[in-house]
């Protein structure tokens, strides 16, 4: 069986922008694009509504991009579940409340039981200082907590495989 990985929105912006001047976000959409060309076969990709409405987002060509490669995704329920988790954790861990849609995926890929959630938002989500208080939150709802990852995590080694 395969791993499942949940995809935040910053995933997919980073495949369907332009290449950035900017020598980080560069990198991280080359990243990116080489975890979605040669490692994603190896997961099962979950997404939420929330996705799919902030890639619907925006200029639209580009928006148009996004859906495109969000297409046959399957797409995981924001239920009332997931809205109470998102909750506990604005509260417990104390993220600011423009931090809600960030909370909302964390909840997503918890309750769905995602196994990662690759993001490029090391504000809210990948952060390493954040990560023992989301654990502990999920854990208090009787959850486990995915692995919260940037593509270049999950990249593998390569030469070895």
């Amino acid at each position: 069986m395969r791993p499942r990985a949940y995809l935040e929105t910053s995933i997919v912006s980073y495949l369907a922008a332009r290449p950035s001047r900017d020598l980080i976000t560069a990198a991280h959409q080359q990243v990116t694009h080489a975890w979605w060309e040669v490692r994603r076969p190896e997961f099962e990709i979950v997404i939420s509504q929330l996705v799919l409405d902030e890639a619907a987002a925006g200029d639209p060509d580009v928006a148009k991009k996004r859906l495109a490669l969000l297409y046959g995704v399957a797409v995981l329920a924001i239920d009332h579940q997931v809205e109470e988790l998102a909750e506990a954790l604005i509260e417990g861990v104390a993220l600011p409340a423009r931090a809600g849609a960030d909370a909302v995926h964390i909840a997503a890929a918890v309750r769905h039981e995602a196994d990662f959630l690759m993001t490029w938002n090391c504000t809210h989500i990948a952060n390493a200082q954040l990560r023992p208080h989301i654990e502990r939150i999920c854990r208090e709802h009787g959850y486990r907590a995915p692995v919260l990852c940037t593509p270049d995590e999950l990249m593998g080694d390569l030469e070895n495989d």
